[in-house]
């Protein structure tokens, strides 16, 4: 049994997406952390922060480094990020005397900011090809059946005769604006996160922007200077993310509500009854629309991490912690659930 819905051993197979989900994973986490850690003791040699001998201790040690998982979460509890304790067991390993420079000059949130957008970076481009899988599910139903008739209802009563091309449209369109939404945005939420203590780099001196340049391209991700109180751009993806399952949940509900009437539409493979064998529930339509609704509800909470006091909040960013990672694995299962579903269509309009 899970508390989250997204990784549950039943529920997952509806409402979850296992790619998605392995971004948010502890080894993933894990991973991306070691990334940034290697990275910067590179960058740092090859600018003169600390020694290439330095350099080359800490990357042999992270060649065979395994932490101790049992106690990063003991650490967790009294640290509230696993960095502190990760660190320890990494200069350890790498021992005297170079033990110490491993970390030199960041602090645990340049680690998990930079970790995440490290691992938001494979998520957006998965997002990115599921939305244009659903995309192009949605022109071929347009190619399909676009010329037939449907009869346009404004407030739920029927309206004036209509295309099915219109209503397609109005699915498809607005999938269109989030792929323009969506490259726009990773400009600004793909960038490293290396400010040091309080955001001025101040271990390494006039070197600071030089190694952070080659620390960004090192990790393949954009140079920016430190945002560790400016949450605004991972917000903005909140926001990305509820737009995409909103326009989904829109599909949704027009399907299931057509499936009510029974004569526009003809799906095959719906959910089953234990008590009517001959119903074909709108399963997937259905759960678009509760997706649609949870991520609603998630994104005030993305909003609320905006407010970070001073120059690091370990409540606001507990909380993003909290919901961006449901949110991003919601907005998977709806993609792929909107390919599946317009794929059953067999038929639309008259």
């Amino acid at each position: 049994m899970t508390v989250s819905p997204f990784d549950h051993p039943l529920l997952s197979a509806l409402l979850g997406d296992e790619e998605a989900s392995r971004h948010f994973s502890i080894e993933a986490e894990i991973e991306a952390a070691l990334a940034f850690e290697s990275a910067l003791a590179e960058v740092e040699a090859e600018n003169g922060i600390i020694t290439r001998d330095a350099s080359a201790a800490i990357m042999a040690a992270l060649g065979s480094f395994r932490p101790d998982t049992s106690l990063l979460r003991a650490g967790v509890a009294r640290d509230g990020v696993m960095v502190p304790e990760l660190v320890r067991q990494l200069r350890m390993t790498v021992g005297e005397p170079h033990g110490d420079k491993v970390h030199f000059g960041a602090t645990s949130q340049d680690v998990v900011d930079t970790g995440l957008t490290l691992r938001l970076k494979s998520v957006v481009e998965h997002l990115g090809l599921l939305l244009t899988e659903t995309i192009i599910r949605l022109t071929s139903l347009e190619e399909r059946f676009g010329g037939r008739a449907l009869t346009g209802m404004t407030r739920m009563q029927p309206a004036i005769p209509i295309q099915v091309q219109d209503r397609v449209t109005a699915w498809r369109a607005p999938l269109q604006r989030h792929q323009e939404r969506l490259s726009e945005q990773s400009r600004r939420l793909l960038v490293v996160q290396f400010g040091g203590a309080a955001g001025t780099l101040e271990k390494l001196g006039d070197e600071g922007a030089a190694v952070r340049a080659a620390l960004a391209a090192k990790l393949g991700l954009a140079d920016a200077p430190q945002w560790h109180s400016q949450r605004d751009a991972l917000a903005d993806f909140a926001g990305w993310l509820s737009l995409v399952t909103g326009s989904l949940g829109k599909f949704g509900q027009d399907i299931a509500l057509m499936a009510q009437g029974g004569t526009d539409i003809a799906l095959s493979g719906g959910g089953g009854s234990s008590a009517m064998p001959h119903k074909q529930n709108p399963v997937k339509a259905e759960a678009l629309v509760a997706l649609a609704r949870f991520n609603a509800t998630q994104l005030s909470g993305m909003h609320q991490a905006l407010v970070h006091e001073q120059e690091r909040s370990g409540a606001a960013w507990t909380l993003e912690g909290l919901l961006l990672p449901q949110m991003a694995v919601a907005t998977a299962a709806s993609l792929r659930l909107a390919a599946e579903l317009a794929a059953q269509v067999e038929s639309l309009g008259h």
